[in-house]
């Protein structure tokens, strides 16, 4: 019999993981946190916060085996960027196949996109070939369907002077309404649905807290921070040459096709989730 009150968070040190698991540990579950680098200093965090931090790799089954073995619940979330869309497929279809050998009872996927196939945009298409896989497998399955964080607005790794600021309203409109979600309100989501399965299992959730334009954004940040944010011109070859193609066609896409941008179903969920003027004005100091 495994453990009702223990779930597996992958991707653990990353946004959306690390949410998770946080919002998860705050609610009194037990929560096994999975790292290729246990030693890494987010993981030492993530202990030190009452995780178990275990060695593992998405894309080796045996080490999932023995990582989900007792669990009630997992938590699955790659990230294209890093491995590549062909192996975010690979290891989120290995998560599903170890969940399914494990016996877990609820996984929560954390997936992006419309969750309609044809955009033509790699990281939405291999969302769709790994939700697809997680069904075949009979899992008790909830998918949760962010469309942009707004961390893109403010994390240096995200590089925004150039992506949310230059080349997002370049190709996609700078007054084309977007749906946002901050990370750690998508974290408390999937808390919140780990603890009312009967309510979420088989459910596909898109996920937004507000809606706004980049310029309403860039708006917003200078009522917050006194001034606009910083923008660096690229074209958008360079751009492409060091991120991959997938961004600028997700953008390109946005411009003539819109995007959900419903935020009933993700405050029914959670009420207190940020607006962007909310979430801009919990950051302590002013990014660069």
């Amino acid at each position: 019999m495994g453990d009702a009150r223990l779930v597996v968070v992958t991707g653990a040190t990353g946004r959306q993981g690390g949410a998770t698991a946080r919002h998860l540990l705050a609610d009194g579950w037990r929560v096994r946190a999975l790292s290729r680098t246990p030693g890494s200093v987010a993981c030492r965090r993530l202990a030190e916060a009452g995780a178990e931090v275990v060695r593992a790799d998405m894309a080796d089954v045996g080490s999932l085996r023995s990582a989900f073995r007792g669990a009630y619940g997992v938590f699955s979330v790659q990230n294209p960027m890093i491995s590549g869309v062909d192996a975010e497929i690979v290891q989120g279809s290995s998560v599903g196949a170890a969940a399914a050998e494990a016996g877990v009872r609820h996984v929560v996927y954390g997936s992006a996109g419309t969750g309609e196939p044809g955009t033509g945009i790699g990281q939405w298409e291999s969302k769709l070939v790994v939700q697809s896989c997680l069904e075949s497998l009979g899992l008790p399955l909830t998918v949760l369907r962010p469309t942009a964080f707004m961390e893109l607005m403010t994390d240096k790794d995200l590089y925004p002077p150039v992506a949310m600021w230059h080349l997002m309203p370049k190709l996609m409109g700078a007054d084309r309404p977007v749906p946002w979600l901050c990370a750690d309100d998508l974290g408390a989501v999937a808390a919140r649905v780990f603890r009312e399965p009967d309510r979420f299992v088989g459910a596909d959730l898109k996920l937004a807290s507000d809606v706004r334009s980049v310029a309403e954004c860039r708006e917003l940040w200078r009522d917050v921070f006194g001034r606009r944010p910083g923008r660096f011109p690229m074209p958008v070859w360079m751009f492409e040459r060091f991120v991959g193609e997938d961004l600028s066609a997700m953008w390109r896409w946005l411009r003539t096709n819109p995007a959900d941008g419903d935020v009933a179903t993700t405050r029914s969920i959670l009420p207190t989730a940020r607006t962007v003027h909310e979430w801009l004005l919990s950051r302590q100091t002013p990014p660069l």
